[in-house]
């Protein structure tokens, strides 16, 4: 049974918006200006190397779709990004072009379970807001790893914004990346009631 893990770059105030600076966020690649060092560059490499699949949203598969397929690197980072199943949620996607990609339609409860069946290990979810939040009112996430970042933007888009239930979480572990205070904070699901 595979594993949901939301992966996500967040400001110390919750914006997840852009940290690439490839949208027109008017604070877009904030995350560029901190040297996350060669820890920070290893858990992402990881992360994913570990990774079964990928769950994103339409946007964010569009950026990744757009972007991916050209990039290479030395540590195979872009090649396992581009050859691994990724799946699309969306209902107005007609067809998924990037190598792998399946659209899944239909409600997050039946589809997400049955996902999670097919795959043994971690299953991905990057960016994607509106997602997360559907998969958070579904009780569908467990585990959340958090790359935070010592910055306030004061405005974007915040990752646990909107009808998010009370979600209480248990904290794995918290480990410091690079010498610019970047932390990686790693959630799991408790059995506590909400």
């Amino acid at each position: 049974m595979g594993k949901l893990v939301v992966t996500e770059f967040v400001s110390l105030d919750g914006v997840f918006e852009d940290p690439g600076g490839s949208e027109s966020f008017e604070h877009g690649g904030w995350t560029f200006t901190f040297d996350r060092g060669a820890d920070g560059d290893q858990f992402k490499l990881a992360e994913l190397q570990a990774a079964d699949a990928q769950l994103l949203g339409r946007i964010t598969y569009e950026a990744f779709a757009k972007a991916w397929p050209s990039i290479t690197d030395e540590v195979g980072f872009a090649e396992k990004m581009n050859n691994m199943p990724k799946y699309v949620v969306s209902s107005t996607l007609a067809n998924a072009e990037w190598t792998n990609s399946t659209v899944l339609r239909g409600p997050l409860d039946s589809q997400i379970p049955a996902l999670k069946a097919r795959h043994a290990g971690d299953i991905l979810v990057a960016g994607s807001g509106q997602l997360v939040s559907g998969l958070m009112q579904h009780d569908l996430v467990d585990e959340f790893r958090l790359m935070v970042f010592p910055i306030v933007l004061g405005t974007g888009r915040r990752l646990f914004a909107g009808n998010i239930p009370v979600t209480r979480l248990g904290l794995v572990s918290t480990t410091p990346v690079g010498p610019d205070g970047v932390t990686i904070l790693t959630y799991t699901r408790t059995d506590n009631p909400r």
